[in-house]
């Protein structure tokens, strides 16, 4: 059992900003202080004490690939954590079904350890093989029409949280309904799908958005494709906020539209890594100006990571507090976590510190504190 802590600062509650202390040891005790009746960012003192990062689409980190397998994601979650995730759904690669088995089962053992001074995995994403052939983005062609016995296998290897389904696919919409019957998030990403192929997946039991704007088919004001569909009628979708993936304009507008936009980094094997080539499932992915590409110049995912994430969100005029609502408490919202992404009493001590530049100061992961060396 940790020891009780206790830290003094401004502590962002789902009640608003408290500046005093928080009492914690796996889970808070107590949040105890003097209600602000402003955003701290205007009062020049104190750090900022946030709900941990949650993180629902992470491919790597740390020079390492979760399709590797083995203990990949042990320094993918280190690396995560550093950097103030404090829990995160491993992310696949489409890959032939051996080599989801292999990663999946590195995945479901680690799924059942303590986090041990890392990021704590709730559980898989699965982004393909279920998508549209003709909207592979960086993924290899390796897309298959899905099936519910095939999922079940896979759902038996790790726990299943989030599902990445191209619904335009002959099947796909029918299957749409009985994994979201089954309590599984299901996305709708990697797309060449219309508007109405959108409407009619959400109608469906679909939930959300993968990488909004991203390997879909774009808006345009007389055919509003799969993003449209995005903006006129989803109450959650996943954006990566680094700046490269999205326009700011764009995400501006995805913030005014989508009431429970959240952030996601996408991220890669280079996250946390000098320039140089790196694997992302079975292809060969190269960092340098600030991003991560293909041969052919096709984003391949991002080295983003969830500091970053918010402080670009504040650069975009956001406050502090909606910035951590879209980092944290929309992600645990959509996959049903209420002990999880808000600072509360009984809540899991999953808590970062940044100070007034939002640099990380300190991450706690269920109450244990992270060592932030080589972050």
């Amino acid at each position: 059992m940790n020891a009780i802590k206790n830290i003094h600062g401004n502590v962002l509650t789902p009640q608003g900003w408290v500046s005093g202390d928080i009492v914690f040891d796996e889970r808070i005790r107590s949040i105890e202080g003097r209600p602000l009746r402003r955003e701290p960012r205007i009062i020049d003192e104190g750090d900022y004490i946030l709900p941990g990062f949650i993180d629902l689409h992470v491919h790597g980190g740390g020079g390492r690939d979760v399709m590797e397998g083995g203990d990949a994601v042990k320094a993918i979650t280190r690396l995560h954590a550093r950097h103030g995730t404090t829990s995160l759904l491993a992310t696949t690669m489409t890959a032939p079904l051996e080599e989801l088995e292999n990663a999946l089962k590195a995945v479901g053992a680690a799924c059942k350890e303590p986090a041990g001074g890392r990021a704590r995995i709730l559980g898989v994403h699965l982004e393909g093989p279920y998508i549209n052939r003709g909207k592979l983005g960086a993924q290899p062609d390796f897309a298959i029409e899905a099936s519910l016995e095939q999922v079940d296998h896979l759902n038996s290897l790790a726990p299943l949280k989030l599902i990445t389904i191209a619904p335009e696919v002959d099947g796909h919409l029918k299957l749409v309904c009985k994994l979201a019957n089954r309590g599984l998030k299901v996305q709708i990403g990697h797309t060449l799908g219309s508007y109405d192929d959108g409407v009619a997946a959400l109608a469906h039991g679909a939930s959300g958005f993968t990488h909004l704007f991203n390997a879909m088919s774009g808006f345009h004001h007389r055919e509003p494709g799969m993003a449209g569909a995005a903006l006129a009628h989803a109450k959650y979708a996943e954006l990566i906020p680094d700046l490269l993936h999205v326009h700011p304009g764009a995400i501006r507008a995805a913030l005014r539209a989508i009431p429970r936009l959240y952030c996601v980094t996408d991220s890669t094997a280079a996250a946390g890594m000098p320039d140089g080539d790196y694997s992302l499932g079975r292809q060969v992915v190269h960092k340098c100006a600030g991003g991560v590409r293909l041969d052919d110049g096709t984003l391949a995912g991002s080295i983003l990571t969830m500091d970053q994430a918010l402080r670009n969100l504040v650069s975009l005029g956001l406050e502090v507090s909606e910035a951590s609502l879209r980092t944290s408490t929309y992600p645990a919202d959509y996959l049903g976590l209420d002990d999880r992404g808000r600072l509360n009493a009984g809540c899991h001590a999953d808590i970062i510190v940044m100070d007034r530049q939002f640099a990380i100061k300190a991450v706690y992961v269920e109450g244990e504190e992270i060592d932030l060396a080589d972050a």
